[in-house]
């Protein structure tokens, strides 16, 4: 295992295999997103620096920056692991699908989640149906608890027929608000073809990282809607029983302290965890 200064070519590995070059400012960006100070920034990014070798994973250097984080605060460090967040929402995609829905809630609309809509053919449950400004707009969450595992172009074209079949039938009936949108979302990406489909067939396309400046990680920063699993103090079990009793949000745990008690944690870890929480909501 070489070391290797950071101006040389530096292979990394992503969790789906493939090796890409070392970006320094990428790091600095993912750091940057997590509220941290200037001079907090670039003493990770030194350390992390000084850590690298050929063929590190990037599994590897988040976890070495993540630690580096949470030493300085919990705050800093919930934010940064908002990706591997939201894949710990799984390993059904249900949580995701309220996650989606309280996005679009908090952006003005009115959300209903897991509804039965007639089509001209047949009925269909959808994960999300939305309704903003005299419009309805019906979503598709498409989630994966792996990384790695892109969306590829059968999701658009299987979710295109859907709505076609819905809006066919909502066309011919007399519905307070007209249905004017379909959308795809993933907590993961979409390749090339399933964009390229989407954008063809007037499918809203709604990804980690697109739109650009628009895609989950923009939204969830701009609402500060951070899901119960960027917590740092709370356990995957206590997260798992907050998430089945439908605490999906941060800022719900703040309103349902009392599963807390369910849980049985003690009123100085329960003090600690309240804490996390609202500053991350406060931010």
């Amino acid at each position: 295992m070489q070391k290797v200064s950071i101006e040389s070519d530096i292979d990394i590995v992503k969790s789906s295999g493939d090796r890409v070059k070392f970006s320094l400012e990428k790091l600095r960006a993912s750091l940057n997103r997590s509220g941290a100070e200037k001079d907090v920034v670039n003493r990770i990014l030194d350390t992390v620096r000084d850590e690298l070798y050929q063929g590190i994973s990037t599994t590897e250097i988040y976890n070495r920056a993540y630690a580096l984080l949470k030493k300085e605060k919990n705050c800093y460090a919930s934010k940064y692991k908002l990706k591997k967040a939201i894949y710990e929402l799984g390993p059904t995609g249900f949580p995701f699908e309220h996650f989606i829905a309280a996005l679009l809630k908090y952006s003005g609309y009115e959300t209903q989640v897991g509804e039965v809509l007639v089509g001209h053919c047949v009925s269909h449950e959808i994960d999300v149906v939305a309704h903003k400004d005299g419009e309805t707009l019906i979503a598709e969450c498409k989630f994966h608890s792996e990384e790695g595992r892109n969306c590829n172009v059968k999701v658009p074209l299987y979710i295109a027929s859907r709505f076609k079949d819905v809006k066919k039938h909502w066309d011919s009936k007399s519905y307070k608000t007209p249905l004017t949108a379909g959308w795809v979302v993933t907590n993961t990406r979409f390749t090339k073809d399933a964009l390229k489909y989407g954008k063809c067939i007037g499918l809203y396309l709604l990804s980690w990282d697109y739109p650009k400046n628009d895609g989950l990680k923009d939204r969830i920063d701009r609402l500060g809607l951070y899901p119960i699993t960027v917590s740092t103090l709370l356990t995957n079990r206590e997260k798992q029983f907050l998430l089945s009793r439908d605490v999906i949000l941060c800022r719900d745990l703040i309103d349902d302290a009392f599963f807390l008690d369910h849980l049985g944690i003690s009123e100085v870890r329960k003090t600690k965890i309240l804490n996390e929480i609202k500053q991350l909501c406060d931010d």
